[in-house]
């Protein structure tokens, strides 16, 4: 998104701030009225739902949606190695529309679809040449780190070389698809499969898998069908996710319609008009990052008790998941704290021990990656349980020392993990500037004078990176990220004067202004905030969670931009 809007004049600006209250109080009504939350569809787990569950209403839907989200290069999703796993999954899913069409029911689907069967095989002459050149080039040790690509990856390239097989039984040619390659696909290199079959063994042997493997079941083909071991969540989903849920329900959902997890499917299919999203429902997640972004940024200091009673029940001795079907986690665990202790609700976060290691916080025990933005997020929980500790005058327990050593291990920790440039990066989220405004976030109100220097660097990157229409991002401009970058520069609305008094040439108001005026008025809730940007199996947007941000920025920068203009 790179739409500019007009320059507000001083007036604007000083009614601004009642806008954007009135913006936050219709976004959290919204948490409430849409309790599992609002996530962008996904052309990866939308693909896998076309091709397990062909009889879900709503299929031609999907299938459009899939046809008309291709690049003109062929290829689905973002920039560079995000695009294999959408591709191939889009890929997948039309050789199995097409495929079914050869029984013939070509003319069926496009009187009921409203797809003539030629988009679909068009569709696959423009990818699928690609893939079988380009894939097998690719060195998987730089992809990005994405929860279960590996396994998806594997799987998927496997399920396409079967069609292939398949249809090359056909003399060669498809009536639909037309001359099948005769070369197959190959895993990019530094990717052997062994996990994958490893998860397939388990399954064979009927053992149960990790919480946070269901979330991928679908890579195990027909094993996820009813597997003995696994059960559909209260709202019907495994693994919170759609394409676990179609996975594991087969054909059983085509003959019970009041199935539990068939429901979950219509339900979210019908959000997104037929495509389904990576992660749902993501209820404590979207709610917990929402309250403590506009808690933090001083747009609102209360929030209904509703709210905050649900995510107070989440917590459990290890904490809480993102969604259910999830294992618990520390980064959801500590939002919550964060948002609690925020809203005057402040929680013990003893839970989080259960994710201390020697050297860090990890997002849950037998982690291979490391995620600065979780140990961020630990630091913001423990830090501001000790400040409500030390504001209400509570008798301290014998856990205040350790926690004030671990809230000044995690500042060093955070300061030696920032890139020579001043930015930081993590393994959930694409772009550099959300792992920065998580770090200067935390660093700004826990880091004391150890963190002058960090933050000084962090700011300096984003002066330096601005573009010409006063945007940041990654690709291209985004709304979601010239938020991130305005709250690096103006993190809390404290901030304001000591920034003013440190700008004597006036770099710092002329870039806030320029990335005010780029952002959308508060009233503007009808444009999705993309590209999406967050990493699960799929990039996603977590549109709830975007916007707290953008009315975060719009509070801090417009506040800003105001008292500069008065004085």
């Amino acid at each position: 998104m790179s739409r500019k809007c007009a320059t507000p004049s001083g007036a604007r600006r000083e009614e601004d701030s009642d806008d954007v209250a009135g913006a936050a109080r219709e976004l959290l009504r919204g948490l409430l009225s849409r309790p599992w939350g609002h996530v962008s569809p996904s052309i990866y787990e939308t693909g896998r739902v076309v091709s397990l569950t062909p009889w879900l209403a709503g299929h031609a839907r999907r299938v459009r949606h899939i046809l008309d989200a291709q690049r003109p290069d062929g290829m689905w999703g973002a920039p560079g190695a995000y695009a294999v796993v959408p591709t191939l999954s889009a890929v997948e899913a039309l050789l199995t529309v097409v495929r079914g069409l050869d029984d013939g029911d070509s003319h069926g689907f496009r009187r009921a679809d409203g797809v003539d069967p030629r988009e679909a095989a068009d569709a696959l002459g423009r990818s699928l040449p690609l893939l079988l050149r380009r894939l097998p080039a690719l060195d998987f040790t730089r992809f990005p780190d994405m929860p279960a690509n590996d396994l998806i990856v594997d799987s998927l390239v496997g399920s396409i070389n079967r069609h292939l097989d398949e249809l090359d039984e056909l003399d060669g040619k498809d009536p639909v698809v037309g001359p099948v390659p005769e070369a197959r696909l190959g895993n990019p290199k530094g990717l052997d499969g062994t996990r994958l079959a490893k998860m397939r063994a388990a399954l064979t042997a009927g053992a149960a898998l990790p919480d946070k493997m269901t979330h991928a079941l679908e890579v195990t083909g027909d094993l996820a069908r009813e597997a003995r071991t696994i059960r559909p969540g209260p709202v019907g989903a495994v693994g919170a996710s759609p394409a676990a849920t179609a996975a594991w329900l087969g054909e059983r959902g085509a003959r019970e319609p009041r199935h539990p997890a068939r429901l979950f499917l219509e339900a979210v299919s019908d959000e997104h008009a037929g495509a389904v999203p990576c992660g749902a429902p993501i209820t404590v997640f979207e709610r917990a990052w929402v309250l403590s972004t506009l808690a933090r940024t001083g747009i609102v200091s209360s929030a209904p008790p509703t709210l905050l009673d649900g995510l107070a029940a989440a917590l459990g001795p290890t904490g809480t998941p993102a969604a259910e079907g999830l294992p618990a986690d520390a980064d959801t665990t500590s939002a919550v704290l964060y948002a609690l202790g925020l809203l005057g609700k402040p929680r013990s976060p003893e839970a989080l021990w259960a994710y201390e290691t020697p050297t860090h916080f990890c997002t849950w025990p037998g982690e291979e990656g490391f995620s600065v933005t979780v140990n961020a997020h630990v630091l913001e929980a423990f830090g501001q349980y000790l400040r409500d500790i030390l504001r209400t005058g509570e008798t301290p327990s014998v856990s205040i020392p350790r926690y004030t050593k671990t809230v000044g291990d995690l500042v060093t920790l955070l300061c030696d993990q920032q890139r020579d440039d001043g930015s930081w990066t993590d393994r959930w989220h694409a772009s550099p500037y959300y792992a920065t405004l998580c770090c200067v976030a935390a660093l700004s109100r826990f880091g004391g004078g150890r963190a002058a220097g960090t933050l000084a660097r962090a700011r300096a990157w984003v002066l330096d990176t601005q573009r010409p229409d006063g945007s940041w991002g990654l690709w291209a401009g985004t709304v979601e990220e010239t938020a991130y970058a305005l709250q690096i520069l103006l993190p809390s609305p404290a901030d304001a004067a000591e920034l003013t008094a440190k700008d004597p040439a006036g770099k710092y108001k002329e870039s806030i202004t320029r990335g005010y005026e780029f952002l959308p008025a508060p009233s503007d809730n009808g444009r999705l905030l993309g590209p999406a940007l967050w990493h699960d199996k799929d990039l996603y947007l977590p549109v709830a969670v975007v916007r707290a941000s953008v009315l975060a920025a719009r509070h801090l920068a417009g506040k800003y931009v105001h008292t500069i203009e008065q004085s």
